[in-house]
């Protein structure tokens, strides 16, 4: 997803591995002892209890559209680099494409009581070294985002694109909401917090593969997360592996606490080829109090495509299964080109307690429209994801305006998320549009397609 810039028929229409545990960016709970109280939300930027949807794009900006008891309002405001306050000046990418948004994570950094929003460009020039890379975080404030923004202080590297993913969470268990960025090199950096915005942080550590190991990996990718049962969050780096001479897909395994514990190998994701921009989500699909690692596959089967998952464990992942649109239940057939999985976004649809999973797939052919798209929504249970009573939703299904045209790829991009606050997940579907997305509300039955209503947001915030 970022080591390549080449945008593909399925490839996010923002380049990154979003992605969190089941409650994402939800509330916080975390202590800290900043005078004001932490945000309840971690994206909710200007302090009026209502998630706001910082939206990642291509092209060097993000937009924000600011929360309402409803769902998304109707103020949405564009940052660039020439944004006043920003650091760093637009499209001052040394030739490369302009990387400004298009990986974003949330968390209240400064505990001030306002949600903060981190962006990363890691194709930004910095003190003449090329492809540096940068990460610039947007203060909160009662006004929303734009009043400040400082950089993350680090030195300039050629060619080290610090910033390729970037995600939030309480890594160490103390409260704080922490940073965890990647380079191109492979380095994971845990920045701890109290972040200020003068630019000073927490500690810094930086983490590899342990040396001597037989795997390579070349990161494009973040997830974090509750694998295991203590306090802190959990990261996976998801990227592309080199091994006996071939090239795979890999996750590798860093354990949250007092000290980052990262696994000594990677697990394998697919044997013989990467996906470059592969999207991964960790949520406990089958409630044991493990969260599972769900990865796409989309090269799987001649892109036909799947989603792997990677069950947690007491010290971190354990087993793997792969569901495809072979898996019983699972609606439409395996077809070359697919890409099955090539979005994915959890939460709990019906309310049993267990996560549902929906996963799109935007090249499906439906009628006789190609690449006309379409998104599956896959039940968790006592055995995790399996296809039975799963939904499947096309432009074709009753309910949802208009019809299935030729390389409209419904199901681009998509977001389960509690939008209208009834306590079931809802899905957002975005299509070749890029502006708006369709709003499909969860019930006890999952989701239903009574009363869809086109809103203006694209499903790409941060989960």
């Amino acid at each position: 997803m970022f080591a390549h810039r080449t945008p593909r028929p399925l490839r996010l229409a923002f380049a990154t591995v979003v992605v969190v545990s089941l409650t994402g960016a939800g509330p916080l709970g975390l202590s800290g002892t900043a005078v004001a109280a932490p945000a309840k939300y971690a994206d909710d930027f200007n302090g009026d209890g209502y998630r706001d949807y910082a939206q990642a794009s291509l092209g060097g900006y993000f937009t924000v559209t600011y929360g309402t008891a409803t769902g998304p309002g109707t103020v949405t405001k564009e940052f660039t680099q020439n944004s006043p306050g920003i650091p760093g000046k637009a499209g001052d990418a040394g030739g490369y494409a302009d990387a400004f948004g298009e990986d974003l994570a949330v968390a209240d950094f400064n505990q001030d009581g306002y949600a903060d929003l981190a962006v990363s460009d890691f194709t930004e020039k910095v003190s003449g070294k090329v492809s540096s890379g940068a990460v610039t975080i947007m203060w909160g404030a009662k006004s929303g985002l734009g009043t400040k923004a400082t950089r993350l202080p680090v030195g300039a590297v050629t060619h080290r694109s610090f910033g390729k993913a970037i995600e939030a969470g309480d890594f160490n268990g103390d409260g704080k909401p922490d940073l965890a960025v990647v380079d191109s090199f492979g380095t994971v950096y845990i920045f701890r917090g109290g972040f200020s915005k003068t630019g000073t942080t927490g500690k810094v550590t930086k983490h590899h593969l342990p040396a001597g190991s037989r795997d390579i990996l070349e990161p494009t990718g973040l997830v974090a997360g509750k694998v295991t049962k203590d306090k802190a969050t959990d990261l996976y780096v998801l990227g592309q592996g080199y091994r006996d001479n071939k090239m795979t897909q890999d996750a590798w395994f860093l354990r949250g606490g007092a000290t980052i514990k990262p696994a000594a190998k990677v697990t394998r994701i697919n044997n013989t080829a990467p996906d470059y921009g592969p999207t991964g989500v960790i949520a406990d699909f089958d409630k044991d109090g493990y969260g599972d690692l769900a990865v796409r596959d989309v090269r799987h089967n001649q892109g036909a495509g799947s989603v792997v998952v990677v069950r947690g464990g007491a010290s971190g992942p354990t087993t793997t299964y792969r569901l495809t649109q072979s898996t019983p239940g699972v609606a439409t057939s395996a077809t070359k080109n697919d890409y099955f999985g090539a979005e994915l976004s959890a939460g709990d649809t019906n309310r049993d307690g267990y996560p549902d999973l929906a996963v799109s797939a935007p090249s499906e052919k439906v009628g006789s429209a190609k690449e006309a798209g379409g998104v599956h929504i896959l039940r968790g249970g006592k055995k995790g994801l399996t296809g039975a009573g799963s939904q499947w939703f096309t432009r074709a299904t009753a309910g949802i305006p208009g019809s299935p045209t030729a390389y409209q790829r419904f199901g681009l991009n998509l977001r389960l998320r509690d939008i209208d606050r009834d306590g079931y997940a809802d899905l957002l579907i975005g299509d070749n549009d890029h502006e708006h997305s369709l709003f499909l509300r969860g019930g006890s039955a999952g989701i239903t397609t009574t009363g869809v209503t086109r809103v203006g947001v694209w499903p790409s915030f941060p989960q």
